[in-house]
């Protein structure tokens, strides 16, 4: 449950321009990131059927020289947001997935496994912290997802989803 501190602070839906700067500043204020951590506005171009779409992630968090996190942002539903937040985790990064990604509105959120697609929480306080995540170096997995079908399907994915974006 988003409590009212954080819909104040997060309530970013009204102009997803400033979105990433208002999600890194969360991260860095609430969830212990340093600015060198955080890498804003990346962007993931696709050209399916002689039509290209350029797919956007608001911030990604990397620790130990890896992409750990991807966060999404777009207003409306997450639901309809979750297979092209998982799909961009599988390309973005070319010589492996990126284990977790985050799809939000401003005010509601998911954090998903990007290997299952299963949602693992559902609020900004639940996100877990840099120390949170450096412990779990170890056990989150980056495996390499260099197969072309694999990746021509998650850029599929990703450029239907994000057409009309």
């Amino acid at each position: 449950m988003v409590n009212s501190t954080e819909i104040s602070r997060l309530s970013m839906c009204n102009d997803e321009g400033d979105a990433p700067e208002k999600l890194a500043r969360f991260f860095m204020e609430e969830k212990g990131f340093s600015e060198s951590d955080l890498e804003l506005r990346l962007f993931i171009d696709t050209c399916i059927n002689n039509e290209t779409v350029t797919s956007k992630i608001a911030v990604t968090l990397c620790l130990q020289n890896k992409r750990v996190m991807i966060i999404r942002y777009a207003p409306g539903s997450l639901v309809t947001r979750e297979r092209s937040a998982v799909a961009a985790a599988r390309i973005l990064e070319k010589s492996y997935q990126i284990p977790l990604a985050v799809v939000t509105n401003g005010i509601s959120l998911e954090l998903l496994d990007t290997y299952s697609g299963k949602v693992l929480s559902e609020s900004f306080s639940s996100l877990p912290s840099k120390d949170e995540l450096l412990s779990q170096m170890d056990v989150l997995k980056f495996q390499p997802n260099t197969d072309p079908k694999n990746r021509e399907k998650a850029k599929r994915i990703l450029n239907v989803f994000d057409v009309n974006l």
